[in-house]
């Protein structure tokens, strides 16, 4: 009996010392990482939300190059 208190205060002591994370501590996502996440999902319309993104990150990147060929 003895051996199963000491046991159950050992499990209870690290449970006690298991770090808890601070609300403001969470990392939170952007609406770009939001997105991509979303869009590897199997709901409705996820797979198209996905090529709009990865559309408009082509379209960026070359509006990036054009800009930098102008300069």
């Amino acid at each position: 009996m003895l051996k199963i208190i000491v046991i159950l205060l050992t499990v209870l002591a690290f449970a006690a010392c298991g770090g808890k994370t601070p609300d403001g501590s969470r990392k939170k996502l952007t609406q770009a990482q939001r997105d991509s996440v979303l869009s590897e999902t199997n709901l409705p319309g996820a797979k198209a939300a996905g090529k709009a993104i990865a559309v408009s990150d082509s379209a960026s990147a070359r509006s990036d190059r054009l800009n930098k060929a102008t300069e």
